[in-house]
């Protein structure tokens, strides 16, 4: 809450306060050296806080910080893992930090993350999708409620980043709540419930990802052959909707069960309708006015 970082008397962090629900995928989005990986560095213990405070579960870093941390898995930049070891290996020598890990969790957290077929083989065979998943079953081992991940998605393949979409529903279904920072803007918008924007250490913006979702679904442009005839139609037809004119046709503002009606009514009044394509702003578009 209202946590500030300075270095050299430089502000890197300005007052940023932003919670994380339970069962939530929360996404932290910024440009390069906009803070975010400073602030999950301060999350979790790495970097000292100048101002202000971070609870867990209710528990301050700084007054409890062994409690705070225990709810805490982490991966901050990319996982280390000893390359010589096999998977399994390393799971058992990080088990043994942390009281309590049967072997019976680390067979849990290995199928969970899809290993099970290759978490004896040495890590040096694994790809760097694989390691990424080694890395958030090291994360899971001691049954944190909050998983924190800075860059997940780094170097990944398409097939690994919906791998890792995935299990990250699975874990939020289950109640674990997620912070994650990334770049792809178009794969947080598939996996976030909410994303907060930062920007010269401040957030500047926080909306849940639904209000994205319904602002995409607010103007439609239709392209059909008689430009001028199809909008006095529509105009006259529909007199409650927002309508412009367009040289190919006209923008609409509609709900997004309301296409295909109108679609079918101009197809019915002898129109040819060349393409129906939404024209909102998706998250990538509002990120980018948002940080120039």
């Amino acid at each position: 809450m209202n946590v500030t970082k300075k270095i050299n008397n430089r502000t890197i962090i300005d007052q940023v306060s932003f919670s994380v629900n339970k069962g939530e995928i929360y996404g932290f989005l910024g440009p390069n050296g906009a803070g975010k990986t400073t602030t999950i560095r301060m999350i979790v213990g790495l970097m000292s806080i100048n101002e202000g405070d971070i609870l867990i579960n209710g528990t301050s870093i700084s007054k409890d910080f062994e409690k705070a941390m225990h709810s805490i898995g982490a991966i901050v930049e990319n996982p280390e893992m000893y390359k010589y070891l096999s998977g399994y290996q390393n799971l058992i020598h990080y088990a043994r930090m942390i009281p309590g890990i049967s072997n019976a969790r680390i067979d849990e957290v290995t199928e969970l993350v899809g290993l099970k077929d290759r978490i004896h083989d040495k890590v040096k065979r694994y790809s760097l999708g694989m390691r990424q998943r080694l890395g958030i079953a090291q994360a899971l081992l001691h049954k944190p409620s909050i998983l924190i991940l800075d860059e997940p998605t780094n170097g990944l393949d398409p097939a690994g980043i919906r791998e890792l979409r995935d299990y990250l529903r699975i874990l939020a279904n289950e109640g674990t709540s997620t912070l994650v920072s990334s770049h792809l803007l178009s794969e947080m918008e598939l996996m976030c419930d909410r994303v907060a924007i930062i920007k010269e250490g401040k957030i500047i913006e926080e909306k849940s990802l639904s209000e994205y979702t319904n602002q995409q679904q607010n103007k439609f442009v239709f392209e059909v052959d008689q430009p001028e005839e199809a909008f006095q139609l529509i105009k006259e037809q529909y007199k409650d909707k927002e309508i412009n004119m367009l040289e190919n046709g006209f923008v609409l503002l509609l709900n997004r069960e309301e296409v295909p009606k109108i679609n079918m009514f101009l197809v019915q009044e002898g129109f040819l309708v060349y393409s129906i394509y939404s024209t909102s702003k998706s998250l990538e578009d509002q990120f980018l006015e948002l940080t120039n």
